[in-house]
């Protein structure tokens, strides 16, 4: 009898962030979007910052990545990011203030300030944990 599930390992290096089983995992690769379902070509990517959709059977889990690489081997699928918040897990009025820090500071840096792309990653990533938590809302 063929598999239903594949096991999704999603791990940063502070701590797991989930280990479940999925019928599909949709992630953020550095060269675009892609799908992983049951039985997948083994491969491995980068990741760049951005959204993994869970799909488990009883609901869809949402994951907001900062970059990193995905492996996919014998129905199984390892992230190793370099952050990951479940959606639950992200508080919309810490991310908003973080938003706003990170745009006045932008405002205030030139590009060629040596802080500015710090400054302008730290943006990039709260807007995407804002869409994800934005994304999961409307998904419930």
């Amino acid at each position: 009898m063929a598999e239903e599930y594949m096991q999704l390992d999603v791990v940063t290096p502070e701590k797991a962030v989930l280990s479940r089983k999925a019928f599909e995992v949709v992630a953020p690769g550095s060269m675009g979007e892609f799908g992983v379902l049951i039985g997948h070509t083994p491969f491995l990517t980068t990741l760049k910052p951005g959204q993994i959709i869970v799909r488990t059977e009883d609901r869809d889990i949402y994951i907001a990545v900062g970059g990193g690489f995905a492996e996919v081997i014998s129905n199984r699928v390892i992230i190793l990011a370099e952050t990951a918040d479940m959606a639950e897990d992200i508080k919309a009025d810490e991310v908003k203030a973080d938003i706003e820090q990170a745009s006045e500071k932008l405002r205030q840096l030139g590009r060629d300030d040596p802080e500015h792309d710090k400054w302008e990653k730290r943006l990039h990533r709260a807007e995407i944990k804002l869409r994800v938590l934005e994304n999961w809302e409307k998904s419930k």
